[in-house]
C-alpha cells in the first residue's frame, strides 16, 4: 500500500501512536513476511515474532500465541490487516482503564454501506459493549480492530476456544457479558479493514486522497 506492506503500515501507525514493542504473530509464509516487515521496520520499534502453526484457524488462536511473552500490564491488541490513523489508537492508550477491563475502539460515524456490511458491529449501553458480532441486527457502532487489554483477555479467549468459538470476538463477547469491555469512540479518525481486493483498492484511494 503506497509502496509500504500492509502490516508495516499498521506498525508505523502504532509507532506514531507511541508503541515501542510489537509482538507479531505469523502464519502462512512466515519467513517471507517477517523479512518484509523487517525491511520496513519503524524507527524506534522493537519487533518480536511468533509462529502460529494453526494459522488457518480463526484470529482468537493467533492472539493466544504470545501470551507468555507479554507483560502483565495493559497492551494494545491490533489486527494485521487493518490500517488506521495513529490518533485512533492514541485515544485508547490515554483512556482510563480498570484492571481486567478491555477497551475497544468504536466508530460511531461510519455510514458507508459496503464497510458497514462487512464490519463487526457492537451494541453499547452506558459506555459498555454489551454485544459484538458481524450479524447484530441493532448496533451502535463498528469494531475498528483496536483494543487495549490485559492478561484477562487471554483467559476469555481460552474459554471461548474451548467452547468451540476460536474468534477474537468470541473472547471479547465473554468479557462483554461480564461488563468488562468499554467502548472508546475514535471520533472521525480513519481506519479500514482489508479483506478483499476491493477493500485494498478503497484503502489505496483513502491514502491517496487523505479523505
Amino acid at each position: 500500500m503506497g509502496n509500504v506492506p500492509l502490516l508495516s503500515r499498521t506498525l508505523l501507525s502504532a509507532r506514531e501512536a507511541g508503541i515501542v514493542d510489537a509482538h507479531i504473530v505469523l502464519g502462512y509464509d512466515a519467513e517471507q513476511v517477517s523479512a518484509l516487515v523487517m525491511s520496513h521496520r519503524p524507527l524506534g520499534m522493537n519487533l518480536h515474532f511468533y509462529l502460529n502453526p494453526d494459522w488457518h484457524r480463526e484470529n482468537g488462536v493467533s492472539a493466544l500465541v504470545p501470551r507468555g511473552w507479554i507483560a502483565c500490564g495493559p497492551f494494545a491488541l491490533l489486527m494485521g490487516d487493518h490500517i488506521f490513523e495513529p490518533q485512533a489508537l492514541r485515544r485508547l492508550l490515554v483512556a482510563p482503564r480498570q484492571d481486567g477491563e478491555t477497551l475497544l475502539g468504536v466508530d460511531r460515524h461510519m455510514s458507508d454501506p459496503s464497510i458497514v456490511e462487512e464490519a463487526t458491529k457492537v451494541r453499547i449501553q452506558s459506555g459498555r459493549v454489551t454485544a459484538i458480532g458481524k450479524n447484530l441486527g441493532q448496533y451502535d457502532g463498528l469494531d475498528t480492530g483496536l483494543f487495549v487489554c490485559d492478561q484477562l483477555v487471554f483467559d476469555a479467549l481460552d474459554e471461548s476456544c474451548a467452547a468451540g468459538d476460536t474468534t477474537l470476538s468470541g473472547g471479547i463477547a465473554r468479557l462483554a457479558r461480564r461488563g468488562l469491555v468499554r467502548a472508546v469512540d475514535v471520533g472521525h479518525a480513519r481506519w479500514c479493514d482489508i479483506d478483499t481486493v476491493e477493500d485494498l483498492t478503497m484503502a489505496e484511494e483513502l491514502l491517496a486522497t487523505g479523505t
